[in-house]
């Protein structure tokens, strides 16, 4: 790698051990198809510490600083490895590790379900965009699923004007087809019939959870908070503080980013650096 002074982004050696495999063995795979077997010369962990700045900060891709490789190599990366499910793949991966080191099985039996409506940026297309009645949001809808510990197991982006219902089945479909084991979710009162219905079909036991009335203000919803949490530890990836993406594939993308450097620092037993440094 080439010496260059550290980001507060850099995933460290221990970090790196847990992914490194999968990203090699995507390379190696490339190479053998190649006509003429010449290894890359572009270092894998600085394309993924450039990912991860990208992720962190929220700059754009030709913002990337220069002791990175040049941004359109780095996007290319990125780009393959969105389209080839690597993300989602050390997703999955990572997801086991964390469990079984809190004491779990690798295979969550229940889950969480929770949309988000975020602001898109200009440059994302109209047809891509919707509105949230609800929430009076013009922009996209992150859907998400957690297990009981807070990790995400699926993630669907649409335009904000889907319904919680039909982003629930997708999101249903998604995590039974990943996570066979799992049985039971908690959503909350969007969701209404619809998914519970469709929960049954799939054999999952979808229970809604409601506010309550009887508290005012802000309170923990019972089983929904984590989820929330969630969806609240993406935010602090600034790329996901609005959406900026042009494909909904990409915004899903960041957000399974943002997962991974989440799960291999609670593997790693590693902290995120605050933005407010104390000098």
């Amino acid at each position: 790698m080439t010496p260059r002074r550290a980001y507060p982004s850099d995933i460290s050696d221990a970090r790196w051990e847990l992914i490194e495999s999968t990203l090699s063995a995507w390379r190696q795979n490339r190479l053998d198809r190649r006509p003429t077997g010449k290894p890359a010369l572009t270092d894998l962990r600085e394309i993924f510490n450039a990912i991860l700045y990208v992720n962190r900060t929220g700059i754009a891709w030709r913002y990337l600083p220069h002791d990175f490789p040049p941004h359109a190599t780095v996007y290319a990366y990125y780009a393959a490895w969105r389209d080839e499910g690597i993300f989602t793949k050390l997703g999955y991966e990572l997801t086991s590790l964390a469990r079984i080191k809190e004491g779990r099985k690798p295979e969550p039996t229940a889950g969480v379900v929770d949309t988000q409506s975020v602001k898109t940026s200009t440059n994302v297309p109209v047809t891509s965009q919707g509105t949230d009645a609800g929430k009076k949001i013009v922009g996209r809808k992150r859907g998400i699923v957690t297990d009981t510990l807070g990790l995400i197991l699926a993630v669907i982006v649409t335009a904000a004007s889907q319904s919680d219902n039909a982003i629930g089945r997708q999101l249903l479909d998604q995590t039974k087809k990943t996570y066979p084991s799992i049985s039971k979710t908690w959503v909350d009162t969007g969701f209404k019939n619809a998914a519970v219905e469709y929960g049954a079909k799939l054999d999952i036991d979808v229970e809604v959870v409601p506010r309550s009335t009887k508290t005012p203000g802000f309170h923990v919803v019972k089983r929904r908070w984590v989820v929330e949490r969630s969806l609240g530890w993406i935010m602090l990836h600034r790329r996901l503080a609005r959406d900026y993406e042009t494909l909904p594939a990409s915004s899903e993308a960041m957000i399974h980013i943002a997962s991974i450097d989440n799960l291999t620092k609670r593997i790693t037993g590693e902290t995120t650096p605050n933005w407010r440094w104390t000098y």
